[in-house]
């Protein structure tokens, strides 16, 4: 039977930080792996050795934008924070690997895949797997590893830090560097399931994609540039939508992109508006393909989280033993001082089951008959029944 625990701290010190969270969240000598997350202002390096003085269970994780949310609070100081859930069942094999950003990234997806089954003593592809990437190559490490394992179910989400500088950190058993992937393969005939969804309305705006440079710089839409066509459709001026006051702008009006069987709409994250009217996204995109304005107001994005959580806790076929949340930074910079609100909500629909609730700058996920795919100013909740 699947059990979990969580444990925190904002101490001061990084390494004491991680010696009390792993004190917290450690479940006897039977936990089989540790999700750690931890501020970007925190020595990072510091925490993961307080935590190894602990315990030596495998290790995943990555710096969280700003915050953690735990059954207790939201754990956030300036100062930096800890936080971390473990995993205990007999029934459960976990195998982690990593591996730093290199010239071929869909190569390297294929090397941790390779090593995660080796390090469960497996070889035979996972019943799910865990991923966290640096936000970019994201699509390249996963169809890496799918060259080895297939299309296995997954979830997890991207490194962040607080204000999009690139000083976010993955974690994986002692290792700690900002950009690269590694994953964790979940071993084990217990029910997991994700709910991937970013739970906005479609607009009647939409329009093809014409041209994209290096996966991620929209150049145009409809033949128009792709700055001035968003521009027409939201109602405002080019000039107020450079810079990363696109990124802002665009949290509740946001680009979709459709799955091909329609169950899923991923989303697409603007994220600077350029001066020759392109604009930078969170995730690849492709010529050709459709793209859907999308919108959601601040209620919205906060009562989906309840809404989608509960979604989970109904599709589990078993008790639950833990949520594993992982919420876009960028609909928490919405939310804005609201948070709180999302964690009462959490709360409520967790009903006492542990989780840990982590804010990225990627979500990744799956939807019933969709590809495994990423996307941005999503939701990917994740939950693991006892049985």
């Amino acid at each position: 039977m699947l059990r979990s625990k969580v444990g925190y701290s904002m101490n001061e010190d990084s390494f004491t930080s991680g010696v009390m969270t792993a004190k917290n969240a450690i479940i006897g000598s039977s936990s089989k792996i540790g999700f750690l997350y931890t501020s970007c202002v925190s020595n990072v390096k510091e925490v993961v050795k307080g935590v190894r003085s602990v315990t030596d269970i495998p290790l995943i994780g990555c710096t969280s934008s700003g915050a953690i949310m735990v059954p207790e609070g939201i754990v956030a100081s300036e100062k930096g924070f800890a936080g971390m859930m473990s995993m205990s069942d007999v029934n459960l094999t976990v195998g982690v690997a990593c591996h730093e950003a290199g010239k071929n990234a869909r190569l390297i997806g294929r090397k941790v895949a390779m090593e995660a089954a080796n390090k469960a003593g497996m070889n035979i592809a996972p019943s799910y797997f865990y991923m966290v990437a640096s936000p970019k190559e994201e699509e390249d490490y996963l169809m890496g590893i799918q060259d080895v394992i297939g299309r296995v179910p997954f979830f997890g989400g991207s490194a962040a830090d607080d204000t999009v500088e690139g000083k976010w950190k993955i974690i994986c058993d002692e290792k700690v560097f900002s950009d690269g992937v590694a994953v964790a393969f979940f071993y084990t005939a217990n029910d997991i399931v994700t709910e991937y969804t970013g739970a906005y309305r479609e607009t009647k705006n939409m329009g093809i994609v014409t041209e994209v440079n290096d996966d991620r710089n929209l150049v145009s839409i409809d033949g128009v540039k792709a700055l001035k066509k968003y521009g027409e459709w939201i109602g405002k001026n080019v000039n107020d939508l450079r810079g990363t006051n696109l990124l802002v702008e665009s949290i509740c009006k946001p680009l979709g992109v459709k799955d091909q069987v329609g169950n899923l709409t991923v989303i697409r994250h603007p994220m600077v508006g350029n001066t020759n009217d392109t604009m930078n996204l969170g995730n690849k995109l492709v010529p050709g393909t459709t793209v859907i304005q999308m919108e959601a107001t601040v209620d919205e994005l906060i009562n989906s989280t309840g809404d989608t959580l509960k979604r989970v806790r109904k599709e589990l076929t078993t008790e639950p033993g833990a949520y594993f949340l992982v919420h876009c930074g960028g609909r928490k910079l919405g939310i804005g001082n609201r948070l709180e609100e999302v964690h009462k909500q959490l709360v409520k629909e967790a009903k006492g089951v542990p989780f840990i609730c982590i804010f990225t700058f990627g979500e990744y996920g799956y939807r019933e008959h969709s590809a495994n795919t990423c996307g941005g100013l999503m939701l990917s909740f994740t939950g693991f029944g006892k049985e």
